[in-house]
């Protein structure tokens, strides 16, 4: 997740409806098909576990245009009065929604908060193309976990776009066995790799920001800068990944 102080912007929605009906078209590349002897499939190592990053990566991020607008602002604006530590607090778990409606700014306004929650909610979709890619991952048998910086409006985004149909909600900065720990903290890497048990070698880390790939990487972690869609293919199909 890109924080709150900096702004990137290169998305477009794309329906649930569209993207299973243009699959073919989206995610196309010639496969690698498994090779069997006597019928059966030969096994092979184990596979490798992706863990996703959410907000830009996954799931466009509405706090840098929906959230500006809906005070009445422009984002310099709402980055000068805002609070520098109500939010980190609310992805940490550490306040709930209420305590972050009364410290988001720094003097400390009044604003209607449910309205903010439902403006957020309504500008969640999918960054163009991520739904179709998902889905040829899970087809192909990949285990996914999102690890999101992210508060517990996280289960806004399950409940309007069904995130668990593709990965599971394993790793979250409000909640679970990373909770209180933010990316790129060597903690949250070291949480997820202990977590799942798994050698940090079968690990491949996806995040939209180069700093928390890095320190994933330091941490014995294996990263890609998430840039869009077909540089994500690119990049799973040179480490071997087989998706179909």
């Amino acid at each position: 997740m890109i924080p709150l102080f900096q702004y990137t912007a290169r998305y477009s929605s794309t329906s649930s409806a569209f993207c299973r009906k243009s699959f073919e078209t989206l995610c196309t590349r010639p496969t690698l098909l498994s090779r069997s002897i006597g019928g059966r499939k030969r096994v092979g190592p184990p596979k490798e576990i992706l863990l996703l990053d959410v907000m830009d990566t996954i799931v466009v991020d509405p706090f840098f245009k929906e959230m500006p607008k809906f005070f009445g602002m422009t984002f310099d604006d709402l980055m000068k009065c805002k609070s520098p530590t109500a939010w980190p607090a609310f992805e940490r778990g550490e306040i709930n929604q209420d305590e972050l409606f009364r410290q988001f700014f720094n003097d400390r306004r009044n604003f209607d908060g449910p309205e903010l929650v439902k403006t957020m909610e309504e500008a969640y979709y999918f960054v163009d193309g991520m739904e179709c890619l998902l889905d040829q991952i899970k087809s192909s048998g990949y285990e996914m976990h999102a690890m999101s910086n992210y508060p517990i409006w996280y289960k806004l985004i399950e409940a309007k776009l069904g995130l668990s149909k593709y990965i599971q909600w394993t790793f979250v900065s409000c909640e679970g066995p990373m909770k209180g720990l933010r990316k790129p903290s060597a903690a949250a890497y070291e949480a997820a790799a202990k977590a799942l048990d798994v050698p940090k070698e079968r690990l491949i880390f996806v995040d939209d920001r180069a700093v928390n790939v890095e320190a994933a990487r330091a941490s014995g972690i294996d990263g890609i800068v998430f840039k869009d869609v077909t540089g994500l293919r690119d990049e799973l199909f040179k480490r071997g990944l087989v998706i179909e």
